[in-house]
């Protein structure tokens, strides 16, 4: 049996677009207001790509800067590809020069960065690949209703890049994974099918949420994910410097963080001036943390997505990255 190998998160690299889309940009398309949606969600902005830009040139920004030699695996993660096919990693692996690297989307929502991680650890800690690039990205503005009030003001556009490489001092505590489908109607997208829509809406290709029902499943599921996450890690809620939930909603991290002990001002977010990007919520977090000299070098760092699916995955791992 291979020995497992020590992992360590080494880079991390994100890309917003330009144009902002602002509360009252949005109170002229449908029935809302700048302090109703900032009371209910924490948004103030979002953002939005250019008629012209799609995932792949957002991810392919976002990974510019790091050390790419030696990658031999790119995993990206997005619910809003360019295309069916080719992937969307395939574009920017070559994009990027990272000739011969294995290339695959996963398809997590908006848990997509932290399943990105996981298995980018199982593959670096197997033996199996020496260096992956994870990738999250989505322009969630060109699949959203904006008649729909209910989630026009949620969502934005954005991109993560992070490195994952082995190391003689891991970092990697633990992680976690999870899912339950028979929530799927809860929060979809259609596609070519339309059977899940329970309610006969047959508009194809934009995002339907029940927001209610979501938020009771996040704060249960995410609350008893990070407890285990800390267990796994034996760890306690006092020994998190920062704990980063996917920003959905700031009504859910303020529960989460209730439930589970953790207080809300050792959270990081993404969600006031960049909305919901789905997956590339947590590097967008992770990256204003480091921007404010929040996080630092040795902090221990609890990540965890949520979303459609009905999916989550956690992380737990000490922040040693080789520079930023």
């Amino acid at each position: 049996m291979r020995e497992l190998r020590g992992t360590r998160l080494t880079a991390l690299g994100t890309y917003v677009p330009e144009r902002v889309i602002t509360n009252a940009d949005l109170s002229r398309l449908v029935d809302t207001n700048d302090e109703w949606i900032v009371r209910r969600t924490g948004i103030r902005e979002r953002r939005r790509t250019a008629d012209n830009e799609f995932t792949s040139d957002m991810c392919t920004a976002a990974a510019r800067g790091l050390n790419l030699t030696g990658v031999d695996f790119v995993i990206l993660s997005t619910t809003t590809p360019d295309y069916a096919f080719p992937s969307v990693a395939s574009q920017v692996q070559d994009r990027l020069g990272i000739v011969g690297a294995g290339a695959i989307d996963i398809n997590a929502t908006c848990a997509g960065f932290a399943y990105g991680l996981h298995v980018a650890h199982g593959l670096v800690s197997g033996g199996v690949q020496n260096k992956v690039l994870v990738l999250s990205g989505e322009t969630l503005t060109k699949v959203t209703d904006y008649t729909d009030r209910a989630t026009c003001i949620l969502f934005g556009d954005g991109a993560g890049a992070a490195l994952v490489e082995a190391s003689d001092e891991p970092t990697v505590l633990a992680t976690i994974v999870g899912s339950d489908g028979s929530g799927g109607g809860l929060l979809y997208r259609t596609g070519l099918s339309t059977r899940i829509a329970a309610t006969g809406d047959t508009k194809t290709d934009v995002i339907r949420q029940n927001g209610r029902e979501v938020y009771k499943w996040a704060v249960e599921t995410v609350s008893a994910g990070v407890c285990e996450l800390l267990r796994r890690g034996n760890l306690t809620p006092d020994a998190v410097d920062w704990f980063v939930p996917h920003s959905a909603n700031l009504r859910i991290t303020d529960a989460v963080c209730e439930r589970v002990g953790i207080p809300v001002e050792r959270t990081l977010s993404s969600i006031e001036y960049f909305g919901n990007t789905s997956a590339a919520t947590i590097p967008l977090a992770l990256m204003l943390g480091l921007r404010d000299g929040k996080v630092r070098h040795g902090d221990t760092v609890l990540m965890y997505g949520f979303g459609g699916g009905l999916v989550h995955a956690g992380i737990l791992l000490e922040w040693r990255p080789d520079s930023l």
